[in-house]
């Protein structure tokens, strides 16, 4: 037992000397501090994380592992670290108290107390906390660099964090978090205050950079004084931001401004409590003004455009017990030089104007982090806001406060509506920009027309000043400014596209309810803007979703296509296009692709090129048909498209063109016609020669001739029974659509199938040249079938079973025949007895 309890001891002897080895190996250099009696000052070391289970770093003082020393003012202690990297380990606090209530206060610059070479390398805080009266204000003052305010979860670049707090009673209030190189330079306080500094551990930082001064009462919880040199910009907040400011209480904050600049204040983010006497609000104090203080909710539009300094205060109220809410209030102040058109006033009158709304905002710009000064829009020369909305009825007076007015744009929304359609009939609308918006010095982005008529009653057409280009890859639009064109009727999503001035659209006709909007692509455009304009009138009312009546450029194409480009033509919607041809010229039709690409859910897609003069028409499934080649076209001609129901990813959308060429004559043709022409005279005149020489030949005396076979009898008036084969009542001069198309419309087993409701919808709108209007659309299910309670219709007669034919009369047939009775026999003349 004595050989084992030795062992053992020497085994705790080696262990302590190998700990003593790595600690002497390891450790920092020894650190003294020495705190003077009645200073007032304590150094607490702490280790920044106390939670990790595992210590990696110790304070040896006296050969005793420490996690925390804490030196008292009379106290003098030297310790070092086990580590060679105490900072990533310990902070270092120290905290002095300020004693104003006893005693006269030690006012001035503010001193480091220990200084910072006496102290370890460590991240630290310094806190002076200062006691006052009530009826003692206190001043801190901030000597170059001045403050920044900063919000929660922000942070210093420099690591280097002012914190400042007041007392209300026993109650401490958080004025708030700030960085160095900012605006603010005082912080007025009453009650005593508490400032903290926050030091990084690699700053050798010397002084505090602040100092105190006695002042009277300011009769409030503080003032922040902010101090403008230059163009710039200050973002503060209400204390205990983003908390709840402090019940019936007053806030003041001081903003010193060359006169020569201007500023403008905009609120970030605020929060009203629940009042239950008094008004939360916010007052402002500016030189000059007759209406000081002038008064804010936190709700109104804020100042702006503010010459010189001036003061902003928030005062609080009497909460409601029960449900107090919170008031808090984040604000930003922009100083910058004014601009030219600061000092111009510009009248925007639209009392004479109904349903009409003008907005100016900010257009979506990124900067960098360089100061931007701001843009404001300023009503009557005060109210500023980054963005202002004018209603109609009313004389407008408008100023701006903006280095750069490109960084602004306007939109305005205007409402036509006519909904009597005995009344609105023939009613005609001129969609023209007025000249009080075009004069203002921001760029026109959108103005926008809705316009309304009666439901299924009336359709629109739209007729430009100058013909319409639409937009389109192939050729797009490079004008100033263009027209966009949709349907508003709610559950439809269709836009006819984008147009431009300078094509070959002469006007289009929309169904229903519409958008306009013209916007501009170029900011000095308000001339090119003002000699443009659309007229509106009130047509009949049409089934089809839209027309468009085109005269073709002679030197370019004109590409068109159809609507809703990116998403489909909508379905079971039709779309035409009219399209004029002049009289010497011929026109090319061309279509884009091979085939439409769309894929019938329900119904069929169609579409029929019909030329006007001769109502000649071709109809092509767009489903099942390769689309037409190049044709070309003598005379005017339309264009439908009749969509189905398409499946989803197989929508039907088409692109074409039409170009114009020069109508030649083939002089083989002409040569053909006077050669054909003579030849017609040459037979009639020996036709002629024929007939007369036949007469002379027959006037001789008539002879006779015995006919046994021929029946002398005087023919009696009989019945005949007509029958089917012998006349030309199945014969008809038109052409039945079915047995023409039948091969189109056909299931996939060969029968026909019955209409379907609704399928498409022909234009019944006023034009003399109606668009044509396709087939019936058949939909794909089966024949149907009959019950035994519905018998099949009985087949006709044999001889009324015959196919109906188009047929025209043989050369050698005269007429229709009335009768069965043959001809007489014309080998020569015969005479019959009366």
């Amino acid at each position: 037992m004595a050989r084992l309890a030795c062992g053992f001891s020497v085994a705790l002897l080696l262990g302590a000397l190998l700990l003593d080895t790595a600690i002497l190996l390891h450790r920092t250099e020894a650190s003294e501090i020495v705190l003077p009696h009645g200073s007032g000052i304590t150094v607490h070391i702490r280790l920044a994380n106390p939670d990790l289970p595992v210590k990696l770093c110790y304070i040896i003082m006296s050969r005793q592992l420490l996690t925390e020393l804490l030196i008292k003012a009379g106290e003098r202690k030297s310790f070092t670290f086990s580590c060679i990297n105490p900072e990533k380990h310990f902070v270092l606090k120290i905290e002095k108290t300020i004693d104003c209530m006893s005693g006269p206060c030690p006012f001035g610059e503010v001193r480091l107390q220990p200084s910072t070479s006496e102290m370890p390398s460590l991240n630290r805080t310094f806190i002076w906390d200062v006691r006052a009266h009530k009826s003692i204000g206190l001043e801190l003052q901030f000597s170059a660099p001045r403050l920044r305010q900063i919000g929660p979860g922000e942070s210093c670049a420099d690591g280097v964090t002012h914190s400042i707090s007041g007392h209300i009673d026993a109650t401490e209030v958080r004025i708030g978090t700030f960085c160095s190189n900012g605006t603010v330079s005082r912080i007025k306080m009453q009650e005593g205050v508490k400032m903290a500094l926050q030091l990084p551990w690699n700053i050798p930082r010397n002084i505090s950079g602040f100092s105190i001064a006695n002042r009277s009462s300011i009769k409030r919880l503080c003032i922040i004084e902010s101090v403008f040199e230059g163009e710039g910009s200050a973002t503060l907040m209400s204390a205990n931001y983003p908390g709840g400011f402090p019940e019936d209480e007053l806030m003041t904050w001081q903003f010193v401004v060359p006169a020569h600049l201007r500023a403008s204040v905009s609120f970030l983010n605020f929060n009203v409590s629940n009042c239950e006497r008094k008004e939360e609000r916010v007052e402002y104090y500016i030189p000059g003004s007759t209406t000081n203080p002038e008064v804010f909710k936190l709700e109104d539009k804020q100042p702006g455009n503010m010459a010189g300094n001036f003061n902003l205060s928030l005062q609080g109220c009497d909460q409601d017990a029960q449900s107090p809410g919170i008031l808090r209030l984040q604000f930003q102040v922009l100083v910058q030089r004014p601009q030219n058109e600061s000092s111009k006033t510009y009248v925007v009158d639209l009392s004479q104007e109904q349903s009409m709304s003008l907005t100016i905002e900010p257009r979506s710009v990124k900067h960098g982090r360089r100061f931007v000064p701001g843009c404001f829009v300023c009503l009557e020369s005060r109210a500023c806001s980054t963005n202002v909305t004018l209603t109609a009825g009313s004389k407008h007076k408008i100023s701006f406060l903006c280095d750069d007015l490109t960084r602004l744009w306007l939109n305005v929304e205007k409402t036509l509506s006519c909904l009597d359609h005995r009344y609105c009939y023939k009613k005609s609308f001129h969609l023209q920009v007025p000249r009080d918006i075009l004069q203002l010095p921001v760029q026109l982005h959108d103005f926008s027309w809705k316009l309304l008529v009666p439901k299924d009653r009336l359709s629109l057409m739209l007729v430009p000043g100058q013909k319409l280009q639409q937009n389109t890859r192939e050729r797009a639009c490079n004008t100033s400014f263009g027209y966009l064109v949709s349907s508003t009727t709610p559950g439809q999503n269709l836009y006819f596209g984008s147009f431009c001035p300078g094509g070959s659209i002469e006007k289009i006709q929309v169904k229903q309810n519409s958008s306009v909007t013209l916007r501009t692509y170029t900011p000095n455009c308000q001339q090119e803007v003002s000699r443009q304009g659309l007229t509106v009138s009130l047509i009949p009312y049409f089934k089809e979703e839209g027309i468009f009546t085109v005269t073709p450029d002679t030197k370019n194409k004109v590409y068109l296509r159809t609507p809703n480009w990116d998403h489909g033509l909508p379905a079971l919607s039709s779309v035409s296009w009219n399209i004029s041809v002049p009289s010497n010229q011929v026109a090319c039709l061309t279509f884009f692709k091979e085939r439409s690409g769309v894929v019938c859910q329900s119904g069929r897609a169609y579409m029929i090129i019909q030329e006007q003069q001769t109502r000649a028409e071709e109809i092509f499934s767009l489903e099942e048909e390769v689309l037409p080649k190049p044709s070309f076209h003598h005379h005017s001609f339309w264009v439908n498209i009749s969509n189905c129901s398409p499946m989803n990813g197989k929508q039907l959308d088409l692109l074409f063109w039409v170009t114009l060429s020069p109508r030649t004559v083939d002089l083989a043709v002409i040569i053909g016609a006077v050669g054909g022409g003579a030849l017609l005279l040459f037979a009639l005149g020996l036709i002629i020669c024929f007939v007369k020489k036949k007469k002379k030949v027959n006037k001789g005396p008539a002879v006779g001739i015995y006919n046994g076979n021929v029946n002398t009898q005087v023919p009696q008036t009989q019945k005949f029974q007509k029958r089917r084969k012998d006349n030309d009542s199945h014969v008809y001069a038109v052409i039945d659509d079915t047995m023409v198309y039948g091969h189109l419309l056909q299931d996939s087993g060969g029968s026909f199938s019955q209409p379907e409701v609704d399928t498409y919808r022909p234009f019944q709108g006023p034009m003399g040249d109606c668009p044509p209007s396709p087939p019936p659309i058949f939909s794909r299910t089966p024949t149907a079938k009959f019950t035994a309670d519905e018998p099949a219709p009985s087949s006709p007669p044999e001889s009324e079973s015959e196919p109906y034919t188009f047929s025209h009369p043989n050369k050698g047939e005269i007429g229709v025949r009335e009768t069965d009775i043959p001809l007489l026999n014309t080998q020569g003349p015969v005479e019959t007895e009366e």
